[in-house]
């Protein structure tokens, strides 16, 4: 599944595409992904012109005047910019096509991604209870402490709850746990605030390395496949249960945390 870092990297590469253009035409071939695509998107888009992308979380947001156009890519969703009128696949199921003679194209094939609409000045309810960006001067060592206090469940499901801080999905919350030196299975509300601060600063320093590492591979989403590449060789646990831990050499377990794979090093995270 698409995380953070992968959302920003498709973000930053379809952006400079889609700003300043106008929306010639919607072209809905699959009118329902995880939910229906509003059926008036069309006559909402088309004509207005691009103003900016955003994201919120692992949301894409499109914004024109008259609202914005939510995109997710759920778990095996892609964008690419494509010229106008190239074929569609099986699994191609909307363009938005550009006055420039290009257009961004949803490819979807387990089509658990969505393709929604927030009108100006309204916040959708898929936003409205996020917490803040991971990268943001919103998410700091106070924040995090004052969510954990009095917090029985897991340390990591907490740093992946979206109500508590967004975009922190299961590959990062491993390493930056990692990187804090934190069992994952330790309760959220028994974890002292100095730890909390470095765990503060493992997640933002993970994320934005990996978003960093997702900029070389902006060139993909034009003609390409639209699949940023994960942080996959600088990974430190995840997807390495049974091998060395790559600080002491204690062999990496595995454990199951609500129901996600969960590696960490039984040595270096108390």
């Amino acid at each position: 599944m698409p995380e953070l870092p992968e959302v920003e990297t498709s973000r930053a590469g379809i952006a400079p595409h889609l700003q300043g253009q106008s929306i010639s035409r919607l072209v809905v071939r699959r009118p329902r992904l995880r939910w229906p695509i509003p059926a008036d998107l069309a006559a909402r888009l088309e004509g207005q012109r691009v103003l900016a992308v955003h994201r919120r979380g692992k949301y894409l947001l499109i914004e024109v005047a008259a609202g914005a156009a939510l995109l997710h890519l759920g778990m095996s969703g892609s964008v690419r910019i494509l010229p106008r009128g190239t074929p569609a696949g099986k699994h191609d199921h909307v363009d938005l096509e550009l006055e420039s003679g290009q257009m961004l194209r949803l490819t979807d094939p387990r089509r658990f991604g969505a393709l929604l609409w927030q009108g100006a000045d309204e916040v959708h309810p898929l936003l409205a209870s996020l917490g803040p960006e991971p990268l943001s001067e919103a998410f700091d060592a106070e924040y995090l402490v004052r969510c954990c206090k009095g917090r029985r469940g897991t340390i990591k499901a907490l740093i992946m709850d979206s109500h508590v801080v967004v975009g922190v999905g299961n590959i990062y919350a491993n390493e930056a746990l990692y990187l804090a030196g934190i069992d994952p299975r330790r309760a959220a509300g028994r974890i002292a605030a100095q730890r909390l601060a470095c765990l503060t600063a493992a997640i933002k320093s993970v994320l934005a390395r990996a978003i960093e590492q997702g900029g070389t591979t902006l060139r993909d989403f034009v003609g390409g496949d639209g699949k940023p590449g994960y942080f996959a060789q600088q990974l430190n646990v995840y997807g390495r249960a049974g091998a060395p831990c790559p600080g002491c050499g204690t062999i990496l377990q595995e454990v199951r945390l609500a129901q996600r794979s969960t590696v960490y090093c039984k040595a270096c995270q108390k």
